[in-house]
């Protein structure tokens, strides 16, 4: 008799304790984030200090240790397909290949783009302004950027920004020592972190040797995350055609005479151009999101020379790396 009220006590003080554990009352889906990457998905059934219990969307219910648990988030209901699967924003969302968009990049999500070429570091100093600094392998050249960005209304953002470049080390070699370009930019963009497209311009110049030359460029680019690991992504990069100038002067040529079938010196005049035609990169891809804050990127690039297509079979390639 003794024996079984003292199991009968036992048995309330855990069932007490156990619904003291907090509960998560509402139907809120979250994202579980642990450590090594991982990211499970559904309702939390309860919480406490040492474990949290997930009900997952397959109707499975599991423990996982907090110990393991680097991140809880929440989903929004943006953040789902219109079956109600998770797809989630695009960490990386505010840049495409070459070009970047009206949306700011989040406060203190720093993040890194490797390059064939060399690396690309951007840096959220807040919510609506960044900077950044990318190079070669060679460290030349050296380029600067900055961008602010501003909510114009619903899904529309501006952003104000500017590149600044110099040759760096290598002018040490040379006489000039004012070698570099600058290209200040704006770009307007409709959408959100998980499906967005933009339209940009801006005036580039580079000077060298005591010359300069300058010219109007502008993109369209878009990106959309279909599934919670792809995001499809398409740039583009335009350099506008520049006027021919014409050039003409009188200069001494020997040329060869018919009517005395003797060369001879003559004064002729010449007509020279300086042709400055268009440029344009055209760059679909795929962005493969391998896990939070991570991903790699590839594309093929088209180009266009003075109205010609022209082949390029080398991919672009490019793997993101959140800092």
């Amino acid at each position: 008799m003794r024996k079984g009220i003292l199991i009968l006590i036992a048995y309330l003080f855990y069932f007490n304790g156990f619904s003291q554990q907090p509960i998560h009352p509402d139907t809120t889906e979250y994202r579980v984030i642990k450590t090594d990457g991982t990211e499970l998905i559904g309702h939390i059934l309860r919480e406490d200090e040492r474990e949290l219990t997930l009900k997952t969307n397959d109707g499975r219910t599991i423990v996982i240790p907090q110990y393991i648990v680097r991140e809880i988030k929440s989903i929004k209901e943006n953040e789902l397909s219109e079956k109600g699967e998770f797809i989630g924003e695009d960490r990386f969302s505010t840049r495409y290949f070459i070009t970047t968009n009206g949306l700011p990049m989040k406060k203190g999500e720093h993040y890194i783009q490797w390059n064939l070429f060399g690396p690309d570091f951007q840096f959220a100093v807040s919510d609506k302004f960044g900077l950044g600094i990318m190079t070669t392998w060679l460290a030349m050249p050296i380029v600067g950027t900055a961008k602010y960005s501003v909510q114009l209304k619903n899904n529309f953002h501006f952003a104000l920004g500017t590149m600044l470049g110099t040759s760096s080390w290598i002018t040490l070699l040379g006489s000039d020592k004012n070698a570099g370009g600058a290209l200040p930019f704006v770009s307007l963009s409709y959408g959100t972190r998980r499906a967005n497209i933009a339209a940009s311009g801006g005036y580039g110049v580079i000077w060298a040797e005591g010359d300069s030359d300058g010219r109007a460029l502008t993109s369209i680019a878009g990106m959309i995350k279909v599934s919670s690991r792809i995001s499809l992504v398409f740039d583009s990069f335009i350099v506008i055609k520049g006027k021919t100038t014409r050039f003409t002067s009188s200069e001494w040529q020997t040329v060869y005479d018919p009517a005395t079938g003797m060369y001879q010196n003559k004064l002729v005049t010449v007509t020279t151009e300086d042709r400055k035609p268009g440029l344009g990169l055209f760059i679909p891809g795929v962005r493969w999101h391998q896990s939070e804050g991570k991903a790699f990127q590839f594309g093929f690039t088209g180009i266009s020379f003075d109205r010609e297509l022209v082949p390029f079979p080398i991919p672009m390639v490019q793997w993101y790396r959140s800092l």
